[in-house]
């Protein structure tokens, strides 16, 4: 039998209580107090995961100093991660800038890995180790790797060599932002403060833009897509403006959901032509055929 997991909205003290009689950890942990200590273990992984994949925000920049250098017979990646009062491309609605200090914290007790295209199969380097250095400077968030003797680590530092990979992309949570309008035209969003997951030298850029294709799909829907996007990344509807956007998108988005006496079988179950139908509204969509 697995372990006890921690249920949607079930509470900490909840969660403790099942898992300290839950049968599979009495026989794998006879020992009370090694059995609670392995239930926070699981109850305060379970949160950490859901926060992480909820709050983790991904920000690329094109830079002209990363390269590989040799100090000591040994190679070493240097680069910026991160500048700072630099304004961002479009991400959907609003433009953003990092502040010198943003990630003053974090450097400091952040567990912090260099990975290559923020995949975890390939660490490059981790600060808690002495293999990965950051600090800011004038410019943004500078770092100095000190890369494996692997191949792939060897590889990628050939592609920076050749010019192949010149961007560098730092993963991280939101701390403390603050927004302002410029001209009353678009969004200003400023990282204030960060914690830092991870950076990484990467192939492509990762902005999160919203696809150009779903963006018109939205706007001929009627959907004002900016603001939409502004209020999801505040994560709140702040005035009655902010809550009729939000429900005008649910409005929308309601509108395609099936209608049981057109596509189900009266069982709650879609009918067999329902996939066909929205087959052809998709291309419909995308080819604007009839």
């Amino acid at each position: 039998m697995p372990m006890p997991k921690p249920k949607k909205d079930e509470k900490k003290d909840e969660f403790i209580e099942r898992c300290m009689s839950d049968d599979t950890m009495k026989d794998e942990f006879e020992d009370n107090d090694q059995r609670l200590a392995v239930c926070h273990d699981i109850w305060n992984k379970d949160k950490e995961k859901k926060t992480m994949s909820k709050e983790r925000e991904v920000r690329t920049f094109t830079l002209d100093d990363i390269e590989v250098r040799s100090e000591d017979d040994k190679p070493k990646i240097k680069g910026h991660a991160a500048v700072f009062d630099k304004l961002s491309e479009d991400l959907g609605g609003f433009r953003e800038k990092i502040a010198s200090g943003a990630f003053a914290k974090t450097i400091k007790k952040s567990d912090i890995r260099a990975l290559f295209n923020h995949d975890p199969n390939y660490v490059l380097g981790r600060n808690k180790a002495g293999t990965l250095n950051l600090e800011e400077d004038e410019k943004g968030l500078a770092i100095e790797i000190d890369p494996p003797d692997t191949s792939y680590a060897r590889d990628l530092m050939v592609s920076i060599e050749r010019g192949d990979i010149t961007q560098m992309s730092f993963a991280f949570k939101t701390i403390k932002d603050s927004w302002e309008n410029q001209d009353k035209k678009e969004s200003i969003r400023t990282l204030e403060e960060v914690d830092l997951f991870d950076v990484s030298p990467v192939t492509y850029p990762a902005y999160p833009q919203t696809d150009v294709k779903v963006r018109s799909f939205l706007e001929e829907a009627g959907l004002d897509v900016e603001k939409l996007a502004v209020i999801m990344e505040k994560k709140t509807a702040a005035n009655d403006e902010d809550i009729a956007v939000v429900k005008q998108a649910i409005d929308v988005l309601n509108s395609y959901l099936p209608e049981q006496a057109e596509d189900s079988d009266g069982q709650g179950t879609l009918d067999e032509g329902y996939v066909e139908r929205l087959e052809k509204k998709r291309a419909q969509w995308e080819f604007g055929k009839k």
